[in-house]
């Protein structure tokens, strides 16, 4: 019986042409043993359709090629079933194919995914909305809803993003309930991480594993201007963990509540929600390729 893999891309996800994928995904996949699906997305949210139409067909093994938004698009459409997911990076960040050590040539990463080595990693959901890497509120969120907006993509357009809007940021009120204790916090972010980092290697929490069956949440309070450059560093050094401005907590269910409606961000991508933010772990809901 042949192995039936679909692989889905998303043309314009990063800022490379994907034109060349498809024949270097024949070349090494050329034996006989595989029947191969390649479909490119033409829109937003047309992803899972497209996972779930091929998967009734019997093609279990999906292989995402684009970022965190796709991979977050594809992956949801298999959770809790009998379906792998493989990742092609070709995305701005790319945080869960590093995370798992996957490269970032395609070439490389087509190999692991023809090797077929899986584990069983955790998901997340925040009220009804999946989240493989990261989900949270305050200024990431809202970075990730003026990011959306811009034409331009790729880590320098995050940065300067991310420059202009930190002035004028004003931190928020929430009351956050974990482990039975309830916290009244003025946080310019919380993040609620299954992996370790956003994306481009920016470790927002560390030490987050994606099979250990929790969470990590990581609460940065306001700071002061002239501490964001080392606040910045420890972010790409893997130790914001240990600033004296971010409280870690580890746990399984997470409820959060806010003064008003607004973004929060899921894998990168922004998304408006209501005042109170229902959060909690899937463990091992689903099988991944990984190097």
């Amino acid at each position: 019986m042949n192995k039936k893999i679909l692989f889905v891309i998303n043309p314009v996800s990063g800022k490379k042409s994907k034109d060349y994928i498809p024949e270097l995904i024949k070349q090494i996949f050329a034996d006989d043993i595989y029947d191969i699906k390649i479909i490119n997305t033409s829109f937003s949210g047309e992803a899972p359709q497209i996972v779930k139409q091929f998967f009734n067909q019997g093609y279990k093994k999906v292989v995402a090629v684009g970022g965190d938004g796709t991979v977050n698009e594809v992956a949801s459409a298999i959770t809790e079933t009998d379906g792998v997911l493989g990742i092609i990076p070709t995305g701005s960040g790319n945080g869960l194919a590093r995370h798992l050590k996957i490269p970032m040539n395609v070439r490389k990463a087509l190999v692991i995914i023809k090797k077929g080595h899986q584990i069983k990693m955790d998901f997340g959901t925040i009220n009804d909305q999946k989240f493989f890497c990261t989900t949270g509120v305050g200024f990431d969120a809202h970075i990730g809803h003026v990011f959306s907006k811009t034409q331009r993509r790729g880590f320098t357009s995050y940065l300067k993003a991310t420059l202009s809007e930190f002035r004028r940021y004003l931190p928020e009120r929430y009351e956050i309930s974990m482990n039975g204790t309830t916290y009244m916090r003025d946080a310019f972010l919380i993040t609620f991480a299954n992996a370790s980092q956003y994306g481009n290697n920016a470790h927002i929490a560390p030490k987050a594993q994606i099979s250990d069956g929790e969470l990590d949440v990581e609460i940065m309070k306001a700071f002061p201007i002239v501490s964001a450059p080392h606040l910045g560093i420890r972010l790409f050094a893997k130790n914001i963990d240990r600033s004296r401005y971010v409280e870690t907590f580890r746990c399984k269910n997470i409820v959060v509540k806010r003064q008003i409606p607004g973004v929060i961000h899921y894998d990168g991508e922004p998304l408006e929600m209501g005042e109170i933010l229902n959060i909690k772990v899937i463990p091992e809901g689903l099988n991944v390729i990984v190097s």
